[in-house]
């Protein structure tokens, strides 16, 4: 293609200037240069490589890792008119031979494709024959082992390099320390790289966090007010239904979203929220990466997240507009010792590695030097219960086995089991009365779950098995009696986890080459859990700042907007804070001095006294028609 970057821009995007660094990094690929871009939330980091890869002929092959970002970023290209193609795992083999042989052939410019599919044979053939223009790998955090949300797939992103060696190769992330960063530039053999870091810093964001014992109120009045849109943040789906259905009690619009709703069901409350139709969106963590939802002025952390580096991803959803913004976590002491507990105690040590290997091995009857290639099918929940293990640590322990290439962990597994009873309470007895054979179960199950007539709750079939004296069979299949009665709903999966060992059997000594990575794992994990409750417990640091700093960033002054910077014993920088608002709401469009009154919920008379400071040191004017401009 000859057009030049700045008119692809403005020809596809409708920008007439680039963003920032945006420029840089795109002539840096365009010379033929690998590329680290270090670049915020909502820092224009897809527009880094799109706007290059349009400039020349070829595909542009983007590695992502999760497939609504995947079909986000697709869906996106395709209404700006680009032919892109997503590779997600729900596709046979005739569609995706017939999807490479568009990449191949058919003119496409982008290719996104999950790090799992790298693995595959046909897929690193079929990439081999396409004329590959440039190679990125998106979230490039996830490639290091000390990223916060380190997935062992993302290693195998160094394939490409292989198959397209003289490509140069781009890595984004928004989240990244200088160790992070190393270990991206070294795992990806970089050459010579430009590495690119623009600041991490949002000034339009106040961080703010508030200890309250009452959360749900805190939560209400926070949301109540708010006139655009938000995000509140929870650690688990039972929660995220249970804080939405608080919320709509309220009077006030809001959905959940989560990993256990239908892909039909997620694409109709994301639209509506997207449409401002629903004002509050209730999510997991994964929710929001990808969505450029502008207008977002309000992300409350319900929960203490496990890490800064997710909070500050999280967080940075709010404010891409350029106005003012609230990122407020929610906290207490309760709280801070949950996070200590669901974090820190399911971390496995490397005894604790071994004795489960050991376990592992004499339960599937495999001999020392054995079982190298050989695939078993294990009942995870009778394992665990025969050498009395907790599921939680001995699931983790077969997630570091499966990292390491012990043994191959098969992705299909999800040992859950929900139920939601939706027969009235009323037709239940009326059931119970007329099945007595079930009336047992049924009783188990209502003792040991509360809220289970209100929410989808996940059960354990093994437990529920041992309280009733039968076998984990009998219970499913009480179960499945009462779903298809539409005494309850029903979802379950068979308990059996398919493994295939990589390696033969050696005990300790299988262990012990890898025994130092679990070891720093666990420490890293300590030292994220440690630095987020310092963060939430520093009330004489700017937020912002303690942010930056933690990124390695030099903060130039503290951020006059955050809780720490407004607190009392901060008074003395009140006005500088009013007037660095007032400039960060003016930077996306001019205001006169009722309609900026409103917006930054101050006193009157503060914002004319901060305004005429502003006219006075030149830094706004003012217009004819009374408003306010960036000088």
């Amino acid at each position: 293609m000859n057009s030049t970057p700045i008119e692809i821009l403005e020809t596809y995007w409708g920008f007439t200037s680039f963003k920032d660094s945006q420029e840089k990094i795109i002539n840096a690929i365009l010379e033929g240069r690998d590329v680290l871009a270090l670049l915020p939330t909502g820092g224009g980091k897809s527009i880094c490589f799109q706007v290059p890869a349009m400039a020349q002929d070829g595909i542009c092959i983007v590695v992502s890792p999760l497939i609504a970002l995947i079909q986000n970023q697709v869906s996106k290209l395709k209404d700006l008119g680009i032919k892109a193609i997503g590779l997600t795992g729900s596709m046979r083999f005739e569609e995706l031979n017939n999807e490479l042989d568009n990449c191949v052939y058919g003119g496409y410019k982008f290719l996104y494709i999950s790090p799992e599919r790298l693995g595959q044979e046909l897929i690193q053939e079929r990439i081999q024959q396409m004329n590959v223009t440039l190679l990125v790998i998106d979230e490039a955090h996830c490639i290091s082992q000390w990223g916060h949300d380190f997935r062992p797939a993302y290693l195998k992103c160094s394939v490409l390099r292989e198959l397209h060696p003289k490509v140069p190769f781009m890595a984004l992330t928004a989240t990244a320390t200088s160790k992070v960063a190393a270990d991206i530039v070294s795992t990806l053999d970089f050459i010579a790289p430009l590495i690119q870091k623009d600041s991490f810093s949002r000034k339009n964001i106040a961080f703010k966090v508030v200890k309250e014992e009452d959360k749900r109120y805190l939560l209400k009045q926070h949301c109540s007010k708010l006139n655009t849109s938000g995000i509140v943040y929870v650690r688990t789906r039972r929660l995220a239904e249970e804080i939405s259905s608080y919320l709509i009690s309220c009077g006030i619009s809001t959905t959940y979203y989560h990993g256990g709703i239908t892909e039909k069901e997620k694409k109709k409350k994301l639209e509506q929220w997207l449409e401002n139709k629903t004002k509050i969106m209730v999510a997991t963590n994964a929710f929001g990466m990808g969505i450029d939802k502008p207008d977002v002025a309000l992300v409350i952390h319900y929960q203490i997240p496990d890490c800064l580096e997710n909070y500050f991803q999280e967080a940075g959803r709010a404010g891409r507009d350029g106005a003012p913004a609230e990122a407020i976590l929610i906290t207490n002491k309760t709280d801070q010792e949950q996070v200590k507990k669901q974090f820190l105690d399911i971390l496995p040590d490397v005894s604790f590695v071994k004795f489960v290997y050991n376990k592992l091995n004499n339960y599937l009857q495999i001999a020392y030097g054995e079982s190298s290639g050989s695939t078993f099918r294990l009942n995870f929940n009778e394992f665990c219960a025969t050498y009395g293990l907790n599921s939680l640590l001995t699931y983790n322990v077969l997630r570091i086995l499966d990292r390491n290439s012990v043994l191959a962990l098969s992705t299909s597994f999800a040992r859950k089991v929900t139920v939601h009873f939706i027969a009235e309470k009323d037709v239940l007895f009326d059931y119970i009365a007329q099945n007595p054979s079930l009336s047992d179960l049924v009783k188990i199950v209502l003792r040991t779950y509360g809220g289970i007539f209100e929410f989808e709750t996940l059960i354990n079939t093994l437990l529920l098995s041992k309280k009733l004296n039968t076998s984990e069979n009998n219970v499913i299949k009480g179960l499945e009696k009462l779903a298809s009665e539409e005494i309850i709903a029903f979802k379950g999966s068979h308990s059996d986890l398919e493994l295939t060992f990589l390696v033969p059997r050696e005990d300790d000594s299988t262990i012990n080459l890898f025994s130092k990575t679990i070891k720093e794992q666990n420490q890293l994990k300590e030292s994220q859990v440690k630095q987020i409750l310092a963060y939430t417990n520093n009330n004489r640091m700017c937020r912002s700042n303690q942010l930056l700093t933690y990124f390695g960033e030099i903060a130039s002054s503290p951020c006059g907007i955050c809780d720490v910077c407004t607190s009392p014993q901060n008074s003395k920088i009140t006005s500088q804070n009013i007037k660095q608002q007032i400039r960060t709401l003016l930077a996306s469009n001019p205001r006169n001095s009722r309609a900026i009154q409103q917006l930054l919920h101050l006193e009157s008379d503060a914002v004319l006294i901060a305004l005429q400071e502003l006219l006075e040191d030149g830094k706004i004017k003012l217009d004819t028609k009374n408003q306010y401009h960036i000088s």
